[in-house]
């Protein structure tokens, strides 16, 4: 399977990448971006990925870049724009559903870690060190707006920058962090109806403060059987990020060489296009 899905991707980047090699550079974006992945694929530093004994026969004929020049290139605004331009293809290959959930998932590191970046915040069901993935996820096409964050970031204050990059107009379903009139409003600029649970269980009214007539109009949705299904369906992202952590490539928690922030999101954009591509995978099967 993981031989199959480099294929695909080795192919992908091919077709879409210009061949260009930078001014006084060796390599050429593609050369980069595939070296890396190799190395997500397999749960390896990026070093590993530059020795032709971690190759199969296929692929040794090829010159590797170095540890250094890996370490320089990934860094780089073009290579940077081609693994972005890898996610948005396969998340293009289908349509944008109606219908979207948002979520957060700790990233947890060990607590001796000296990664300044990092945070320390409330994590699954306990105080923890780390960072957090934000997403935005929709059935057919994935998680397609992200971001990686300190784990001490609030959920809501995360998710306003993640609904600003919305390009389409639907509902967006989220549990209860995310019930603040801020968000409501929002989701409404982009054409968004947020439903979420309310935000305190036991709450007998709205309180004292003005509520967003957003928040009110999906208060009274969601009583209805439509309002219902969609809370309901809030599960799937679960069921999603179930899948991206137990496939074998999947992201599985962070190895020792992945810290600092921009570390985390390159390894977790790499996990990321893997898993997207999976997915496109078996939708073809199951037509």
């Amino acid at each position: 399977m993981e031989d199959e899905l480099y294929k695909e991707i080795y192919r992908m980047l091919r077709q879409t990448g210009n061949n260009k090699v930078p001014q006084r550079g060796t390599y050429t974006d593609e050369d980069v971006v595939l070296t890396y992945l190799w190395a997500v694929l397999h749960d390896r530093p990026t070093y590993w990925a530059c020795q032709k004994t971690n190759w199969p026969i296929w692929y040794r004929r090829k010159p590797l870049p170095t540890a250094s020049t890996m370490s320089r290139r990934l860094r780089t605004e073009s290579v940077q724009g081609l693994m972005l331009q890898l996610e948005r293809q396969l998340h293009n290959r289908f349509p944008a559903n109606l219908c979207r959930w948002i979520d957060a998932k700790p990233l947890p590191i060990s607590h001796c870690s000296k990664d300044k970046q990092a945070g320390f915040g409330p994590g699954a069901g306990c105080m923890t060190k780390g960072y957090k993935l934000y997403t935005i996820a929709d059935k057919m096409q994935g998680f397609v707006i992200w971001t990686v964050r300190p784990i001490n970031n609030p959920e809501w204050v995360v998710a306003h920058e993640l609904i600003n990059k919305l390009n389409s107009e639907g509902y967006l379903v989220g549990d209860r962090a995310y019930d603040t009139n801020r968000l409501y409003d929002s989701a409404h600029a982009k054409d968004v109806q947020l439903v979420t649970p309310h935000r305190w269980k036991t709450a007998k009214g709205l309180g004292h403060r003005k509520s967003s007539p957003h928040r009110l109009r999906a208060m009274s949705f969601k009583d209805s059987l439509m309002g219902q299904a969609l809370l309901a369906s809030r599960d799937n992202i679960d069921r999603m990020y179930g899948q991206l952590t137990n496939l074998g490539f999947g992201l599985s928690p962070l190895p020792n060489w992945v810290r600092t922030q921009f570390r985390v999101e390159m390894w977790v954009r790499g996990k990321l296009i893997f898993y997207h591509l999976w997915r496109c995978r078996q939708h073809a099967k199951t037509g």
